[in-house]
């Protein structure tokens, strides 16, 4: 089983913003104390049109199941439900989606984008890394050579790569709309 992450937009009733981002705030130290819980992070809107982003990282999806079925979770919605103007939106993300967080909306770009761009991310890397630091490696063991040289794809393309390379192609990832 992977990670999961759950994103949430919601908007706050005018004038209660500050009171909804200390409840959420209270709401997530509770779901801190739940079994895989991994992090959380508030993103407050830029204006007042725009919804708070809420994210919640689990081990598993069991695990975030666990928290949002849970009698803490349902008192705090109750806590929240006089400062919020509309019904959460809610999006759960697991695998190679979560690597692109610019453009997370109701809609995914098609999964073959995001295969290609993640290919542009990961040929690069691991070009570099087998001509320029693969032969720093040479004597080590065959496994803690992949080891190490696999650790520093991972770290390049979560921190450095792919954060740039979805906003860089941010417009080629939009999901294409079909006429019906």
């Amino acid at each position: 089983m992977s990670e999961v992450s759950r994103i949430v937009h919601r908007h706050a009733k005018p004038g209660c913003a500050a009171t909804y981002e200390t409840l959420v705030r209270g709401m997530l130290e509770a779901s801190s104390h739940f079994p895989g819980y991994l992090s959380a992070a508030i993103i407050p809107p830029h204006s007042e049109d725009q919804p708070f982003q809420i994210i919640q990282r689990f081990a598993t999806q069991a695990d975030l199941d666990r928290w949002r079925s849970s009698p803490e979770s349902a008192d705090w919605h109750q806590r929240l439900a006089p400062v919020v103007a509309s019904e959460a939106d809610y999006r759960t993300l697991s695998g190679l989606e979560v690597w692109f967080p610019a453009k997370i909306t109701n809609t995914s770009p098609a999964r073959w984008r995001l295969a290609v761009v993640t290919w542009m991310g990961i040929f690069p890397t691991v070009a570099f890394c087998l001509w320029y630091i693969a032969p720093l490696l040479a004597a080590l063991p065959f496994l803690l050579k992949v080891a190490i040289l696999t650790i520093l794809v991972v770290l390049a393309m979560t921190y450095g790569i792919m954060p740039r390379l979805s906003r860089w192609m941010g417009w080629w990832l939009k999901p294409v709309r079909r006429k019906t």
